[in-house]
């Protein structure tokens, strides 16, 4: 079979079209054109008065060899890779060795429990929230009666925080096992729309999302997984040898149990920032990393469709816009949009009591009025927060506490205007563009809960967005801050062989041990660290033939 890459059609193409346009590229008569299928769609709006489509296609032809022979100064046509996945080890029939244990039940232990089941290693997986049904109504709790669960949120329970989010199925990883191709395909499995295979920027949304993750835990205890949600690991212990080198040897729940641990994957999220400091005082090495923080952005969605897509806004081919902007500012900084949600609202994302936290949330359609996006400045522990691996944690504290104090010490959220922001002022009236989050707002200004140099790069910024946007910087957009969980403030640093550097047995994974960002990097990471517990336990090397 042939890939085609990099094919372009205009965007109201008839259907026909395609096959002509590979027959076309391939120099072959329709006799020899046996089949095709589209492998990945995007498109190319670079010119919003001429938009195209852009189509790889997996194509069955006669006499393959001389296509290729022919086609071999094409580098946009090649055989077609192999994308399949193949497990790296498998457990014996009568494996009775340690049943290896996931900490954490979002994307990324998700996937580590679902290889390790269909490896044979039967997991068990740990979780301080709740299952994501009853966690959906206590994160409702905190959306429409201002009453935060610290335990099971946005950020903690299963399906982790990327439950309550746009749903963002495609990443920037590299990936030449094509693991994310293994992730999509479980998620079709369970119940996802089979066009995420093949759009180039697949999202589910909020929605599906909990249903899928309900699918997927139901595998995973078919094949002997088990699930204990609401227990918290609250302390690890750890044997110290002569020689100085450290083992993990049990887990201290918040149950009162003590579970013997085999080889254990540390899932966190992003926001275990209790955990961070239990791992601390355990000498786990840790090491502070660079995040990000600023604001949420909204727009008519309307606005930011037409401003991308011109007259073909609406399309059904298109569905609602989205951007990607960045901006290297006067004062060293870099401002950048980040979990941009196209017809999405700005959610509560905290948890922790007294602090205000937002993050941006799409449902699958898509339809909701406002386009939302972070506006978020990049910061870094060597010039932000040198106090040590925890000094992050602590900063992100400290302003998330300001905007609680700014938003009226009830959850809302502090929000201005974009005009008012730009001329210093606080905000005493919306304009046009009505603001989604919930609990809801308190107009004020932003600038008394976020450091200076973050409140001088976005406004430099953001009129500079607005010369790439046209209206972006309308003085009716509204800021809501503060956005301060892009991604982990530590690392909890690993070796080569996927284990903590300084104690053996913790394996940690995805993006709160600061490996991962987002969905699909996450449950990759997932699948990596598995394949690493797996081939602690029986060894194994090169992927096996037997795929999934």
């Amino acid at each position: 079979m042939l890939r085609i890459t990099d094919l372009k059609l205009p965007i109201n193409h008839p259907e026909e079209a395609l096959a002509a346009a590979i027959r076309n590229r391939l120099r072959i008569t329709p006799r020899d054109l046996v089949r095709y299928a589209i492998a990945r769609r995007a498109n190319d709006a670079r010119d919003k008065m001429d938009i195209q489509l852009v189509y790889s296609v997996d194509v069955t032809v006669k006499n393959e060899a001389a296509v290729l022979a022919r086609c071999k100064r094409d580098r946009h046509v090649g055989p077609t890779p192999d994308t399949g996945y193949r497990f790296v080890a498998m457990a014996p029939a009568d494996y009775a060795g340690p049943r290896p244990i996931v900490v954490g039940a979002g994307p990324c232990g998700l996937f580590a429990g679902l290889i390790l089941a269909q490896m044979g290693f039967r997991p068990i997986i740990l979780d301080r929230g709740k299952v994501v049904r009853e966690r959906t109504q206590d994160t409702w709790g905190l959306w429409r009666r201002s009453k935060l669960d610290p335990e099971s949120n946005v950020q903690f329970g299963e399906g982790g925080a990327g439950t309550f989010s746009d749903g963002k199925l495609w990443s920037q990883i590299k990936d030449p096992r094509h693991l994310g191709r293994k992730v999509l395909t479980e998620f079709v499995k369970a119940g996802a729309p089979p066009e995420i295979l093949t759009e180039a920027h697949p999202h589910i949304g909020t929605f599906r999302l909990v249903t899928m993750v309900e699918s997927m835990r139901a595998t995973v205890e078919a094949l002997g997984g088990e699930y204990r949600f609401s227990h918290r690991v609250d302390d690890l212990a750890i044997d110290t040898a002569a020689d100085g080198s450290r083992r993990l040897t049990a887990l201290h729940l918040s149950t009162g149990e003590t579970l013997a641990a085999g080889p254990v994957v540390l899932a966190l999220g992003h926001s275990a920032r209790d955990t961070f400091h239990m791992l601390h005082d355990r000498g786990v090495h840790l090491e502070a990393k660079p995040f990000s923080m600023g604001v949420r952005i909204e727009h008519p969605q309307s606005w930011i469709d037409e401003a991308r897509f011109g007259p073909c806004a609406g399309h059904p081919d298109l569905g609602a816009a989205a951007y990607a902007l960045s901006h290297h500012c006067a004062n060293g900084r870099t401002v950048y949009s980040f979990c941009m949600c196209p017809g999405g609202t700005v959610v509560a994302a905290t948890s922790e009591p007294g602090r205000v936290a937002t993050n941006g949330m799409s449902q699958y359609s898509r339809n909701e009025r406002n386009a939302n996006s972070g506006i978020v400045v990049g910061i870094d522990p060597a010039r932000d927060y040198p106090g040590g691996p925890l000094a992050g944690i602590a900063l992100q504290r400290h302003w998330e506490s300001l905007a609680f104090t700014a938003g009226g010490g009830d959850y809302r959220a502090p929000a201005q205007r974009l005009g008012d922001f730009l001329a210093g002022r606080p905000s005493t009236r919306l304009g046009s563009v009505i603001p989604s989050y919930r609990p809801g707002v308190h107009l004020t200004d932003l600038a008394a809960c976020l450091p200076d140099f973050v409140v001088t790069a976005m406004r430099e910024a953001l009129i500079a967005f607005g010369r790439e946007i046209p209206g972006y910087d309308h003085p009716d957009a509204v800021l809501t801050g503060v956005e301060t969980r892009t991604s982990s403030p530590v690392r909890i640093t690993r070796g080569a062989d996927f284990q903590s550097i300084n104690t053996a047995g913790l394996f940690p994974a995805g993006e709160g041990a600061g490996y991962a960002g987002g969905i699909l990097s996450a449950a990759v990471d997932g699948i990596k660290i598995a394949e690493a517990v797996a081939q602690s336990l029986v060894g194994g090397g090169k992927p096996l033939a037997h795929a999934a």
